[in-house]
């Protein structure tokens, strides 16, 4: 029996959005540079036909977390809002109708479909990897559990749990491992939809809540807020300190052109009151956190709000097992529509699949990233490919963390500042398996690095990089592992794709973090 072998030049496993820019970039160098179409492919464990895009699609995440710039630089440098993206980026944002923040689903999946469509791309929806067949170091072809046979020279993984680069025999870290907690993980979200709540109510809610929560003499809004702390006085007191800011005004939610930031704790005290549970994520598994909202055409409001804990096993399996929700998360988003609808909200729908925030890191990077290289500015300037600046947020926490650092000898605070650094691709890039990158949360970061690391911002800049340095390695006859930043950087030049380069360095918190590094993560790592 002769098996059925399709050939490629260069396949990308898992459709998250910085994978799919990647192998857009890939076709469009390739016909750059030889006037002909590549033969890509773009595989999915997930439905194509239900959206591509990944967590951003299917997942719903409609909030984008974009780069975090202060005022002053920003001015001082001439830079927009959101600084300045890879050029790629900011094409699928603006074919998606993005205005800051908000990234409608449907408008996203369908710029992506045009854009492949137009770069010549081939799409596999609901693959299964059997196995993966090498030649020495490098992967040859993905067999699928149909018994169907994809050959290509080159392979990027665009999945949160670099499931090909494992199945390609790269060791992954477990959870946080790389601080020797390889149990402990990141929440992850079941992002909703609802519809007939407007901002304008919403505030409104936001305020009445802000108000009797704070009000001691409101004796049924205190009993209120008594049920949502678990009738623990000082939770209760705490809950009530941060409806208020340093000044003494009530924390009020921010409402953006396209976003609305919550900011205080007094519509979860609402709905955990309502819900009967304990408004501390330590000991609740499911929360509604402070919630991030977009703001989308038809009052839709898209709301990344409610965290379910997990362990790395449970993260693992998730993703493993195409993002699905489970009944308990499902069970918890009737509650949640049930209080919803009590507000005036039509409808409440939540996405298809989860959003995981992270499921481990590779080890064997060609080289490592981690957090005191971020607060050192990152790559050097002259061979950046983009710069980024965001915070080391590791939103619902990593469980044992402080516990950890303090059985090392930390005892200073675990909140470091945010870091404006120089992006490269070598992180991204696998030593052993040579023909391989992982552009996901779960590329080669250590440390506090993939905290930042897993922005899809950050990770598009960096699969344009990848994209682009898979070409140059097809067509130089060399491995992906041995392209360097600066053989990418040469092509944006040329193309005129180079976004503004402006990150730098923090000396002081990168030494801070370097020392918490050598102490609590390498030791782990070894």
């Amino acid at each position: 029996m002769v098996s059925d072998v399709r050939y490629y030049d260069v396949i990308c496993f898992g459709d998250e959005v910085p994978g799919v820019l990647a192998i857009i970039s890939a076709a469009r160098e390739y016909r750059r540079r030889t006037k002909l179409y590549p033969k890509v492919l773009l595989m999915s464990k997930g439905s194509l036909q239900a959206g591509i895009g990944g967590h951003l699609v299917r997942g719903g995440l409609a909030y984008l977390d974009r780069t975090q710039i202060d005022s002053e630089l920003r001015k001082s440098l001439g830079l927009d809002t959101f600084g300045s993206p890879a050029a790629i980026y900011q094409e699928f944002l603006q074919k998606s109708g993005v205005t800051e923040i908000a990234l409608d689903p449907r408008k996203a999946s369908a710029a992506l479909r045009e854009m492949l469509l137009q770069a010549g791309c081939s799409l596999l929806s609901k693959v299964e990897i059997r196995s993966i067949n090498k030649q020495g170091q490098k992967i040859v072809s993905i067999v699928t559990n149909k018994g169907t046979i994809y050959a290509a020279k080159q392979f990027i993984d665009a999945t949160v749990n670099a499931e090909l680069a494992q199945a390609a025999g790269v060791r992954k870290l477990k959870g946080f491992e790389t601080f020797g907690l390889p149990d402990s993980e990141l929440p992850v979200t079941l992002v909703f939809e609802t519809q007939g709540l407007t901002p304008r109510k919403l505030k409104e809610l936001d305020y009445t809540y802000l108000k009797r929560f704070t009000n001691l003499a409101d004796l049924e809004a205190q009993k209120f807020l008594s049920h949502a702390a678990g009738k623990e006085i000082e939770l209760a007191e705490e809950l009530r300190k941060e409806m208020i800011d340093t000044r003494g005004n009530l924390k009020t939610l921010w409402a953006g052109k396209d976003y609305i930031d919550v900011r205080s704790p007094a519509l979860s005290v609402a709905y955990h009151s309502f819900r009967g549970t304990k408004l501390l994520f330590s000991q609740t598994s499911a929360i509604l956190d402070e919630g991030n909202i977009a703001v989308l055409p038809d009052t839709r409001l898209s709301w990344n709000a409610i965290l379910f804990a997990v362990n790395s096993r449970e993260a693992e399996f998730l993703a493993k097992n195409g993002s699905l929700p489970t009944p308990k998360m499902l069970q918890e988003i009737s509650f949640v529509t049930t209080w919803l609808k009590s507000l005036g909200a039509t409808s409440v729908t939540p996405a298809s699949e989860l959003y995981i925030r992270h499921a481990g890191n590779i080890t064997g990077a060609v080289e490592p990233l981690t957090g005191s290289q971020m607060l050192l500015g990152g790559v050097p300037a002259d061979e950046a490919i983009a710069t980024f600046s965001y915070h080391f947020d590791v939103r619902g926490g990593i469980p044992g963390i402080g516990e950890k650092a303090e059985a090392k000898g930390w005892f200073k605070s675990l909140s470091f500042q945010k870091p404006t650094f120089n992006i490269g691709i070598r992180h991204a890039l696998i030593k052993n398996v040579p023909n391989l990158a992982v552009v996901s949360p779960a590329s080669g970061f250590e440390g506090l690095a993939c905290s930042v690391g897993r922005i899809v911002e950050f990770n598009a800049a960096v699969g344009q990089g990848v994209g682009l340095a898979a070409i140059n390695a097809l067509l130089t006859n060399r491995n992906l592992a041995d392209i360097s930043n600066r053989d990418v950087r040469k092509i944006l030049v040329e193309t005129r794709q180079l976004p503004k380069i402006y990150g730098f360095a923090n000396s002081a918190e990168g030494t801070l973090m370097a020392q918490f590094e050598s102490l609590v993560v390498y030791d782990a790592i070894a």
